[in-house]
């Protein structure tokens, strides 16, 4: 874990964990102890661990990889980001008729403020959320 300060009120931090099931809480027990107090921690912590349980599940990384989570707190938004080895990407509607993580980074976020960048070599899903 490496937490740095850069320009003048924003703080990074960045954890790399084994692509195991139980690590995707422990980068989320991480997260929010340091995000403290910050605005929207909650949804931030949300999204992180909605994007670190797809990469532990459903990435390359499930084989023995691993995934990274990064977050970036500025003066009126953080940035919640986690990369992966990629993979077989499946997309579309989901026809069981319950909401699936990225409903729930789209709910929180809003269309618009996340997105998955990559290919199947290795991915990073992001989210923004303002304040």
């Amino acid at each position: 874990m490496t937490t740095t300060a850069a320009a003048a009120g924003t703080r990074r931090h960045t954890g790399t964990y084994p692509a195991e099931p139980r690590q995707a809480g422990l980068a989320r027990a991480e997260l929010a102890g340091w995000l403290g107090g910050c605005p929207q921690a909650g949804e931030a912590i949300l999204a992180a661990s909605e994007f670190a349980t797809n990469s532990v599940l459903h990435s390359l990384s499930r084989h023995g990889g691993a995934f990274t989570l990064r977050a970036e707190v500025r003066q009126d938004r953080v940035r919640i980001e986690v990369e992966d080895a990629g993979g077989q990407w499946r997309d579309g509607p989901r026809d069981d008729g319950r909401p699936h993580g990225f409903d729930v980074v789209t709910a929180i976020a809003g269309a618009g403020n996340w997105g998955i960048d990559g290919d199947a070599c290795g991915r990073i899903a992001w989210a923004r959320l303002g304040w």
